[in-house]
């Protein structure tokens, strides 16, 4: 992070702040206007109790003022207090905190929904994930700080007015020891929350690092394998403490500088105005010249406090505007970003079993010269059974991420039903492939809901059951005490199920039952099964997908012997192609991987 990353004009804090203002008018109207409408209330309700009635009151008694006539401007002025009073508990404290947490979650709201639709490929970008790590994180304490910073400025402005006004009236000198302090305490103050922006940034790699240390020693994820391996302790402790150590070098780089610059805003442009110079002003003004009586040199005194801290407001609220003008600019960037997977409206798939061609497919991760898939060319018939089998790293995965559009090809085209799917529109598209990759999840929600991977209310109870039965886990649920509503995974619930590896990806392969989709992909769909649960898995997949075009990928060939076609990939090409007889007379690499596997129990 470098000073010109982190300079702005003062347009650029305005517009940020002023965005993301109005991100939250559009989330409640009434939650800003009653904020902002009573922070100006307040300080001219201020401004008439510690300026104007403690004035009268003060110079009442100097020169003797009639006592009915004080007493009733009092009461007149001391209703009118009260009933500010009364706007702020029913429009700020009941309404405006009612509308508050609405307000967060719509802001919050974009940028989940941000989240969910930018390109896979951006989570390949260390640096585009920080950021929006940052965004994200960082949108609650931004919601406050910049309505802080509006009702600050409005209740600032405020303030200065009438003050300023009764400055005039009384003694205009005085407004000038107020704006030399506000100047270079605003100055001052600018650097400052500078450099707390750069502290924070500069040690974001690293505190991300200790967040997902801490996230490994409080998710049971990772329970059993710390338990067991004593010594990834050790080795995380060390990670936990460089990191700590990184974090700790970059807040001492910029600590005695912060530490400068607060003793010369808080005390040099501050205090020392306020307590030695102004003070003086005034005493040399009535015991010498006197030009100014007892009773306005007091008034005098602590409106100056009220006008040094209506400015106050602006030197230390505009360095903080800054603060969150760099954040913002953050959020605000991560909302504006532009997916490069779009959709084309108007052409919708056929949600029946698909045809699919690649036409010299090839593709690279990011800007990488380093192509991962080499003008690939195969034709999949509709309702084919095809098996994508060979080492890790030949390109498998990454074939059936371009088939989904999580990725768009670098050369070539991919074509479904005689459409290239980049023409087809995206959700549409991607609503007719069913998927289980084998780092699947399992959310904390009930069964039905883990199935069907929406609320419960829109499920189909019994095609729940059949994709259950289709899987082969639906014994297993049925003698849950709650059935389909048995929540699953502990964490929310003292009542939930954790399930097996074998069991999670039984439920996982569900998904695909249940949706009945044109295409299904599956990526290592048995690997955490048993050979007799594996077997089942192939036979009830047979049967449950009936027409219907399937792509498996599979790293145990005992899988793939029933596929209609096996398709070897090897270094981003395709090697061989056939059925599982067809590839085992050749007597290529498939055949040598088989015997490799299998050799030692049957005769190839």
């Amino acid at each position: 992070m470098n000073d010109k990353e982190t300079k702005q004009s003062i347009r650029r804090v305005f517009s940020n702040n002023f965005y993301f203002f109005r991100l939250m008018f559009a989330a409640s109207p009434r939650f800003v206007i009653y904020l902002t409408v009573d922070s100006i209330r307040n300080q001219i309700s201020i401004f008439f109790e510690h300026t104007v009635l403690i004035g009268y009151v003060l110079e009442a008694a100097e020169f003797d003022y009639p006592f009915a006539t004080v007493a009733m401007n009092i009461l007149v002025l001391a209703g009118l207090i009260t009933l500010g009073m009364v706007y702020t508990v029913i429009a700020v404290d009941y309404i405006a905190e009612r509308e508050r947490p609405k307000v967060k979650q719509k802001i919050r709201m974009l940028l989940y929904e941000k989240a969910r639709n930018v390109d896979l490929s951006c989570y390949d970008d260390p640096d585009f994930y920080n950021e929006q790590v940052l965004a994200i994180s960082e949108v609650d304490k931004q919601i406050e700080k910049v309505l802080e910073f509006v009702r600050n400025v409005l209740a600032g402005i405020t303030a200065f007015i009438f003050t300023g006004v009764f400055f005039l009236m009384k003694d205009k000198v005085s407004i000038i020891f107020a704006a030399a302090s506000f100047v270079l305490t605003i100055f001052f103050e600018q650097i400052y929350n500078k450099q707390n922006y750069l502290v924070k940034v500069e040690g974001m790699p690293y505190t991300r690092k200790r967040d997902y240390i801490k996230r490994i020693f409080y998710l049971s994820d990772y329970a059993k394998e710390i338990r067991l391996n004593p010594d990834v302790s050790d080795v995380l402790f060390e990670q936990f403490e460089e990191a700590n150590d990184e974090v700790y070098k970059i807040e001492k780089k910029y600590a005695f500088k912060k530490w400068i610059l607060g003793f010369v805003k808080d005390y040099l442009c501050d205090d020392l105005f306020y307590s030695v110079i102004f003070i003086g002003y005034l005493v040399y003004q009535a015991a010498v010249l006197h030009r100014l009586s007892f009773s306005t040199v007091a008034i005098l005194y602590g409106s100056f406090g009220r006008m040094r801290e209506s400015m106050r407001v602006f030197s230390e609220s505009y360095p903080k505007a800054c603060e969150s003008s760099l954040y913002i600019n953050k959020i605000r960037k991560f909302l504006a970003f532009e997916p490069k997977i779009v959709s084309k409206e108007g052409l919708v798939p056929d949600t029946g079993a698909k045809e699919i061609k690649l036409e010299d497919v090839s593709f690279a991760y990011g800007s990488s010269d380093e192509m991962m898939l080499k003008k690939l060319n195969l034709n999949i018939k509709p309702g084919e059974k095809i098996a994508l089998v060979g080492y890790n790293g030949a390109g498998k995965t990454t074939l059936v991420k371009l088939l989904m559009r999580l990725y768009d090809v670098r050369l070539g085209r991919i074509l479904a039903d005689g459409n290239d799917i980049r023409d087809y529109d995206l959700e549409g598209y991607r609503n007719t492939i069913g998927t289980v990759f084998q780092d699947f999840m399992i959310f904390a929600g009930n069964v039905t809901e883990n199935v069907v991977l929406d609320v419960e209310d829109n499920a189909d109870t019994e095609r729940v059951r059949r994709a259950l039965t289709d899987s082969g886990l639906i014994g297993r649920i049925d003698r849950f005490k709650n059935g389909l509503k048995t929540e699953l995974t502990t964490e929310f619930s003292k009542e939930g199920v954790n399930l097996s590896g074998g069991e999670s990806q039984k439920l996982a392969i569900a998904r695909v039952f249940y949706k009945d989709a044109g295409l299904m992909i599956l990526d290592e769909p048995s690997s955490a099964l048993d050979p007799i649960a594996e077997y089942q898995l192939n036979h009830a997949m047979l049967t449950a997908t009936g027409d219907k075009t399937v792509i498996f990928i599979s790293h145990r060939l005992s899988t793939t012997r029933n596929a209609d076609r096996i398709i070897m990939l090897e270094d981003g090409n395709i090697v061989e192609q056939g059925s599982h007889e067809e590839l085992l007379k050749a007597g290529g690499k498939y055949a040598r991987m088989w015997k490799v596997q299998a050799g030692a129990y049957i005769a190839v």
